[in-house]
């Protein structure tokens, strides 16, 4: 085995190459499989478009669809085509003979030496680095019997490889024919499927190399298609050094003893408008105050109203953003899945070196996001987070819970396992007045204030008390002022 069968190159799309580590190996064959409507000749218009980059000579062998109608299709998409070369073999092509023939030859025989003889002479008049055939299933119809086609296919690969060329050709597989054959004669599979939840790729065959398994987002956009690994988090990380995040409210920090830890996964929950939010982003203004940068990603409220709502409570989110200190995303539902928001995130943390990753809340992501089972839904956000906590990047995860007073529940949706800190806010009635109380659960990295102290969300800010030592039954919601110790002796 040479080292240029060895050479990696681009398939066209950038995700694509990652799943592969480096793209297709050179001079070797691969199936693209999947229903009409998948994206298979986008992809392979991609390939294509890629050899063209890189000086290369490619050719596109069309079966099925007219040149003239695949040229039309990729610049819907803006997708430039026209230094591509084509061999068109399509129905209406002029390469076969006229259809009365049928009535005395079959189709193999009178197809088959044309055929040949335009394929050959095409390849060997450019002499083409990629080829793309699509769909080579077609030629099934142009033999007598299975034999035969497989027999063709076979010699048709190997030609094409002796003149050096990387080969993509695609398949339709139905009820009525297979082409699982196909997968044993190629060096590669690339599995194409459509659902309701999104668009997705896999490569279950790859030989010469590993690849990154999994299903993985994809979608087709302006350009082509755009595909989003599954995040490996093993395969990230980086040096980074274990300091405490401040708050910049120092009761806060004396709750969590210095602050959370950079590289940690922490839970804000509470009901609805105790200020989980409130406290998620007076860390990330402090951290704007140390030229570091954060994001957030808003399931469950509009970036204007996040705004103005923070600008009444003395945090500048607008200035933030114009600094560059931080982004808001709004996510719309049903937008993505939760294999490409997890890219999306993963590609601000390594291009604009995030250091605070929030996510507000975790309903909304499981309600938004294009995936309609809960346990994939959470095992895709563990996989996120640990992949954050290996790159050194401090995650907050806002979780709402039903009950605004009663019984203490620490998180609704049951990720307390990915915690490392547990910051709960829970509202009070005290003597018929609505307060508001705030404390920490949990805390792997160190110790903890086990107290509760009140707190209050005012037009200066994030304003925290002493520790509630004179009540009792605070977690329930409903807490009693504590007897002093005089009193408690008394009789």
């Amino acid at each position: 085995m040479s080292n240029t069968q060895l050479t990696k190159i681009s398939t066209g799309t950038t995700g694509l190459d990652e799943i592969l580590r480096g793209g297709f190996i050179a001079r070797r064959s691969y199936l693209l499989r999947g229903d009409p409507g998948t994206g298979k000749t986008i992809l392979g218009m991609n390939y294509l478009t890629a050899g063209v980059e890189a000086d290369e000579t490619v050719l596109f062998v069309n079966l099925e669809e007219s040149a003239d109608d695949i040229r039309d299709n990729a610049s819907t998409l803006d997708i430039d085509l026209s230094d591509v070369h084509f061999l068109d073999l399509s129905p209406d092509s002029d390469v076969f003979v006229d259809e009365q023939s049928y009535d005395i030859f079959t189709p193999s025989e009178v197809e088959q030496e044309p055929l040949t003889q335009a394929i050959t002479e095409r390849v060997e008049s450019i002499d083409p680095d990629r080829v793309f055939i699509d769909p080579l299933t077609r030629l099934r119809h142009l033999t007598s019997d299975e034999y035969q086609f497989r027999k063709q296919v076979i010699a048709f690969m190997h030609y094409l490889k002796e003149q050096g060329a990387t080969v993509l050709f695609t398949s339709q597989h139905s009820d009525e024919s297979s082409d699982d054959d196909l997968q044993y004669m190629t060096d590669g599979t690339i599995e194409l499927e459509h659902s309701t939840h999104g668009r997705t790729i896999s490569v279950p065959k790859f030989r010469g190399s590993s690849v990154n398994a999994g299903d993985h987002a994809m979608r087709i956009k302006t350009g082509g298609l755009a595909v989003y690994p599954e995040i490996s988090p093993t395969e990230h990380s980086r040096t980074f050094e274990i300091e405490s995040v401040s708050s910049g409210v120092p009761e806060v920090d004396q709750l969590l003893h210095g602050g959370l830890e950079r590289g940690t996964i922490s839970i804000l929950s509470g009901p609805t408008g105790v200020g989980k939010t409130t406290v998620g982003t007076q860390f990330m203004k402090e951290a704007a105050g140390r030229g570091e940068r954060s994001v957030m990603y808003m399931f469950e409220e509009t970036v204007e109203t996040f705004r103005e709502r923070s600008k009444t409570i003395n945090i500048p989110v607008k200035r933030m953003q114009e600094q560059g200190a931080l982004e808001v995303e709004e996510m719309k539902p049903l937008d993505c899945s939760a294999t490409e928001f997890a890219y999306r995130v993963r590609k601000d943390v390594e291009e604009n070196d995030t250091s605070i990753v929030m996510i507000d809340g975790i309903d909304g992501y499981k309600l938004s996001l294009r995936d309609d089972d809960e346990r994939v839904l959470v095992r895709k956000l563990h996989s996120l987070c640990r992949y954050l906590k290996n790159m050194g990047v401090t995650v907050i995860l806002v979780d709402e819970i039903d009950t605004i007073t009663g019984e203490f529940q620490a998180t609704e949706a049951g990720i307390s396992y990915l915690a490392d800190n547990i910051v709960f806010l829970r509202h009070l009635e005290v003597t018929g007045e609505m307060r508001k109380a705030i404390g920490v659960l949990k805390k792997r990295t160190s110790d903890f204030e086990r107290t509760l102290r009140e707190f209050k969300i005012t037009e200066h800010g994030l304003k925290v008390g002493e520790p509630l030592t004179q009540l009792n039954s605070v977690l329930s919601g409903s807490p009693e002022v504590a007897q002093q110790p005089s009193e408690m002796h008394d009789g």
